[in-house]
């Protein structure tokens, strides 16, 4: 019994296979590998996550236009590069991705201003724009324009180089909104009037693929006319945009502090010597002071014309903006009359299809009365053709004369009919 119990409690495999016959006449059992399988693949059928990894964050083409020197190249940069060139982080470059739909947006930031305008994709900088490259016409028409006006720029232009960029920008998707949208509308009215006069399942499902397109186009406008509109209402936003006066105001600020350090070495040099300082020597102290004061001071001018230059060029990127918003805005308003139009044809079909459900529904009416009436000289027919004799049968003439009474009231049901449809419109429209 002892034998027993100590038997039951060893584990199942080696009362299957003990240990002397597994070793010598048994197979070895299934082993898992060691490592995971080549090529890079946890699990079968699973994702090939090193080649995603490779689609996110590889390389890509981007156009790059310098401000300086107006010059375009093509330049090959990863998505890492990207982020410490422009101090941006991933989310804003994620927008630019061709790989996933966004809806406009504009952002400023820092160092750059991220402009994701339908086919306008780039990064603009105080000193250049990196548009990701494209086969699209307007992404290399963008270039070629922006390119050319940096070459012929007018004298008494002053607007600084991202806000000419931005302006490009804008001036490319509002065109392109508008020139659909034109399109659109020069499609839509024939197709909306033929349909008013014949009404047909090909003309029906044409309409229904211009409404869906319709809609689709109206999205895209109101949402850069709401990205436009947020930047107006917004003075810190348009503020954060003039990357020009950001940049000299630190490289002023830096200026600042290396001549301030300048002269606190120049100072402890002069104090280092290992005789005392003498009274003597307090007016050259003080006139450090002094100079270090009107640094500051100097400064602090700088700072406040700053903020009054910044005050200017918010204005003027309002001006700037609001001249585009009413580009977009017209455009807006030719989708919502458009769409208004469409509306108005469908309630005027929807009208058409009722009256005629309603005279079918009439006709169907007039029959059944004309049945009716009808039905009354079978019944009276069949009640004179019976083989049974009554005292109605013994009257002279008396089956002329019901005969006649049935077809003046029958006619006179027929007749109300008629008079209460024609006047009483008792049908519902």
């Amino acid at each position: 019994m002892a034998a027993a119990g100590d038997s039951a409690k060893q584990p199942l495999l080696h009362r299957v296979y003990p240990p002397s016959i597994a070793s010598a006449s048994s197979p070895a059992l299934p082993t898992a590998p060691a490592g995971p399988p080549a090529g890079g693949r946890r699990f079968p059928g699973g994702l090939d996550v090193p080649n995603l990894k490779k689609r996110g964050g590889g390389t890509r083409s981007w156009i790059r236009v310098e401000a300086s020197t107006a010059s375009v190249q093509t330049l090959e940069i990863d998505k890492a590069t990207m982020m410490r060139r422009c101090e941006l982080p991933a989310r804003d470059l994620r927008l630019l991705d061709p790989l996933f739909v966004y809806p406009s947006t504009v952002l400023g930031r820092e160092r750059a201003i991220v402009v994701n305008l339908e086919q306008i994709r780039c990064v603009i900088t105080a000193d250049e724009v990196l548009l990701l490259n494209s086969l699209d016409s307007y992404v290399l028409q963008y270039a070629a324009e922006l390119q050319r006006r940096l070459l012929q720029r007018a004298e008494g232009d002053e607007l600084p180089f991202e806000f000419r960029a931005l302006e490009l920008a804008l001036e490319a998707a509002c065109s392109f909104l508008d020139a659909q949208a034109a399109e659109l509308e020069i499609e839509a009215y024939p197709l909306l009037d033929e349909l008013t006069s014949k009404i047909s399942t090909l003309n029906l499902e044409r309409v229904r693929r211009l409404k869906s397109r319709l809609v689709a186009l109206t999205r895209r406008v109101q949402k850069v006319r709401d990205e436009i509109e947020q930047l107006m209402d917004d003075d810190g936003d348009m503020a954060e945009m003039y990357l020009t006066e950001k940049k000299m105001r630190m490289e002023s600020s830096v200026f600042g502090d290396q001549s301030l350090l300048g002269y606190n070495s120049a100072g402890a040099a002069g104090t280092s010597v290992s005789a005392p300082v003498s009274p003597v020597s307090s007016p050259t102290e003080s006139r450090k002071l002094e100079k270090a004061f009107s640094l500051c001071r100097s400064r602090h001018d700088s700072v406040k014309g700053s903020d009054n230059t910044t005050t200017e060029h918010i204005q003027e990127l309002e001006m700037l903006l609001e001249a585009y918003f009413v580009v977009i805005d017209s455009s807006l308003n030719k989708l919502t009359s458009l769409k208004e139009y469409i509306d108005d044809t469908e309630d005027f079909i929807n009208i058409q299809l009722d009256n005629v459900r309603n005279q079918l529904i009439q006709f169907e009416l007039l029959l059944t009365t004309a049945t009716f009436v009808v039905a009354i000289f079978g019944v009276v027919a069949g009640i004179f053709g019976m083989n049974f004799e009554t005292t109605v049968f013994k009257i002279q003439n008396a089956f002329q004369w019901v005969l006649v009474i049935t077809g003046v009231v029958g006619a006179f049901i027929f007749c109300s009919f008629l008079w209460f449809f024609k006047y009483k419109r008792l049908m519902p429209l």
